[in-house]
């Protein structure tokens, strides 16, 4: 009976045993997974901005104010031309946004060659880099979802909440309203800035009344952008845009009217009736209108982002508002960009 039972006790000893054995890989496998997955699913924030000559300085402001505010996974795409390539990843990989993620992308202007008509009276608004959100699918590869923004703007809020803007089926882009915020109605009116379609289309011309869209229909800011990728490609929205720039160059639809909207236009005609919102709040814009009408403090702090559109820029002079813009400008470790201020 006692070896019976020194027999079973062994096999049972080894049973747990094997067990133990085969089953450790497998836990092994979860555990491995739970530690890694946090970052394996975190998703990525591609976000564009430009680099332009003169301007790079606003670039980098732009993404240390993202990056300061948020704990997010962003990428950072930014686009620029050949000869402001290697100055852009200079000021960056010597500064404190050494440690961000980001890839510089070279934008070839060739793509614009007869699509673009030239208007004396706003050549800056003629610049290759302007045009760079109608390309948004060649540059940005892997992502479904993508935030382009202007250089010309400083992040309050944390970038993660807007790229959580919700886009309804079948569209591509989600932008701003021009009359989505009362608290910068005023301001508008006061420095006669056009929030309508007929502050950037020429009405008179017959290919725009064809449109068959009402002069007074609000008009969207295309500064700050929240792209489906799929559905843009899907829609062929970039085709879509070319043939509007190329209409213009033929017939001079609307360069030369008030808005002087040389990129706004063709997306106004494309996107009509035919995109999201974005919350009010994360595009404070029309900062840079007026050298001298300015927001409440208090409705500024509130704000999760802001933009000088405008001539009136933040790091020139004269402009409002600028020390809320200088708490994110990191200084050129080449020196060539410097601030533009009267005791300068």
């Amino acid at each position: 009976v006692n070896q019976i039972l020194l027999f079973l006790l062994v096999l049972t000893v080894c049973a747990i045993l094997y067990n133990k054995v085969h089953q450790a890989p497998s836990v092994l496998k979860n555990e491995t997974v739970d530690l890694e997955s946090p970052e394996e699913m975190e998703e990525e924030i591609p976000v564009v901005i430009c680099a332009a000559a003169g301007r790079i300085g606003a670039t980098v402001a732009a993404i240390s104010s993202i990056y300061s505010n948020t704990e997010a996974n962003v990428l950072f795409y930014i686009v620029g031309l050949k000869n402001t390539i290697p100055h852009v990843r200079k000021w960056i990989e010597n500064s404190k946004l050494k440690e961000i993620k980001f890839k510089v992308v070279e934008f070839n202007p060739m793509v614009l060659k007869g699509k673009i008509r030239q208007d004396a009276s706003r050549p800056e608004l003629l610049q290759p880099l302007n045009f760079v959100r109608f390309y948004l699918p060649l540059l940005i590869q892997k992502h479904e979802k993508v935030i382009y923004l202007d250089d010309d703007i400083i992040v309050q809020g944390d970038i993660q909440e807007l790229y959580d803007t919700k886009l309804a089926p079948g569209h591509a882009a989600a932008f701003s309203d021009d009359c989505d915020l009362p608290s910068t109605h005023e301001i508008v009116r006061s420095v006669g800035m056009q929030n309508t379609y007929m502050g950037f289309l020429d009405y008179r011309k017959q290919g725009i009344r064809d449109l068959g869209i009402s002069p007074s229909t609000c008009s969207f800011n295309p500064g700050v952008i929240v792209a489906n990728i799929t559905e843009w490609k899907h829609q062929r929205i970039t085709k879509q845009l070319e043939k509007w720039m190329q209409r213009n160059v033929e017939e001079n639809l609307y360069s030369s009217t008030l808005g002087g909207g040389v990129a706004t236009s063709p997306m106004l005609i494309v996107f009509h009736g035919k995109y999201s919102t974005i919350n009010p709040m994360w595009h404070i814009r029309h900062l840079g209108w007026s050298p001298d009408t300015r927001y409440s403090e208090h409705f500024l702090q509130e704000a999760k982002l802001l933009h000088w559109n405008g001539r009136y820029k933040p790091w020139d002079y004269p402009s409002v508002h600028t020390d809320l813009w200088e708490n994110w400008f990191i200084p050129d470790p080449s020196g060539k960009f410097k601030l533009t201020r009267p005791e300068s």
